[in-house]
């Protein structure tokens, strides 16, 4: 992910709202077909198998995924060779979350796990930043604990269990230098044009929900022990961003001027999924059911809205500074945040939400929503697996 490019409002917020109004009924209205009819589970199934078969033939011989190939006009920000391990961390850690939770028995499927098992376990703990201005690394921590979660949940050997937790709760520790001195972390540290053992750059609401929730489904798993100073700055941060109508702001910084176009609800439609959900993983009372159904009935609503940045190549370029790599981070999360609710209240959205997903799997089986090098296409497969995991499961039931 990239910073935003900071440009000005370009309407008033009168006219931004009617926009909103317009292409959300715009969008909605293309998306009819997307949410009018309920998947069956063996359609559930046979676009996960899909997913599953790009993956399998998608991974390098490593066992990993992804690599800074197919490059374009515009890249991403990316001193060598680091922000590339941690976008191939990040990149693997989905694509294998997404195998695990697919729950394929074929023996392909089980081999590409074990090959990635050994990459994750070599890799893993070598995991930094890039260089001073760039902490990409905490979405390889974050990637990689959701891995380790779901490798430690599969595991039968008690010794390879024990493995797995020694590897998370290292992740765990690595994440807690790279804190920002404001709480919670970024990805960038180019801002100040200082530079410091501990980022003084741009902890976002995102990426620090992102790596929180991480760390939560790791303690629950295999009882790692999270830094209470550390996780209490990083929440205290999040609520810092957080304005009355629950949109959260893009950064710390952003805080101060909440009602840029990136700021208000139709900027912050796949972010609040991810805040919510984390802030109520971790116990603050003020993101009730009421609040998850809301910002849940919002964002499958607005779906096609969020969907005209997919495969955009310049991130922020189109309205309210939407990214396309906000779209299956957004889907994913969406069910991170629905799970708080109720079993019965999950149906709905898990048959809505799967109807989504198969309409948007890509003709080769992988799903995608931005160019970025040659990662988008398994972590958007891995994104999409693990939403697709939690539809079929909320269905079942």
């Amino acid at each position: 992910m990239t910073h935003p490019v900071g440009n000005q409002l370009r309407f008033s917020q009168s006219k931004q709202r009617a926009f909103v109004r317009v292409v959300a009924c715009i969008a909605a209205s293309a998306g009819l077909a997307f949410g009018s009819e309920i998947p069956t589970a063996d359609q559930i199934d046979a676009a996960m198998r899909r997913g599953v078969d790009f993956l399998i033939e998608d991974q390098n011989a490593n066992g990993s995924w992804g690599g800074p190939t197919r490059t374009k006009g515009l890249n991403i920000y990316a001193p060598m060779p680091g922000a590339h391990h941690a976008f191939r961390a990040g990149a693997s850690g989905l694509a294998l979350s997404g195998l695990i939770d697919a729950r394929d028995a074929r023996p392909e499927a089980k081999a590409a796990i074990a090959k990635a098992a050994d990459w994750v376990s070599a890799e893993l703990p070598k995991l930094r930043r890039a260089d001073p201005t760039t902490t990409y690394n905490v979405w390889g921590h974050a990637y990689g604990l959701r891995a380790l979660s779901r490798l430690y949940r599969i595991e039968t050997d008690s010794s390879r269990k024990e493995h797995w937790a020694r590897l998370a709760q290292e992740q765990v520790d690595l994440a807690g230098r790279y804190e920002e001195v404001n709480g919670g972390w970024g990805y960038l540290d180019v801002f100040d044009e200082i530079t410091t053992q501990k980022p003084s750059g741009m902890p976002t609401s995102f990426t620090t929900a992102t790596l929180l929730l991480a760390m939560d489904e790791a303690r629950r798993e295999m009882a790692v022990k999270i830094s209470e100073p550390t996780s209490r700055r990083a929440l205290e941060s999040i609520r810092a961003q957080r304005t009355p109508d629950f949109s959260y702001t893009y950064s710390f910084d952003h805080r101060m001027h909440p009602r840029k176009d990136i700021n208000l609800p139709a900027g912050s439609l796949a972010r609040s999924q991810v805040c919510n959900a984390c802030l109520r993983a971790y116990g603050d009372a003020a993101v009730n059911d009421e609040v998850i159904h809301t910002w849940a009935k919002r964002f499958l609503d607005r779906e096609g809205f969020l969907s005209i940045g997919r495969k955009r190549p310049v991130p922020h370029e189109t309205h309210f500074r939407i990214s396309g790599y906000f779209y299956y981070y957004g889907i994913y999360y969406f069910t991170e945040s629905v799970r708080f609710l109720p079993k019965p209240a999950q149906v709905e959205y898990a048959q809505r939400l799967a109807a989504i997903l198969i309409a948007r799997q890509e003709k080769d089986g992988s799903w995608w929503d931005y160019p970025l090098y040659d990662y988008h296409q398994p972590y958007g497969t891995g994104y999409a697996l693990m939403a697709l995991s939690w539809c079929r499961d909320a269905i079942a039931e």
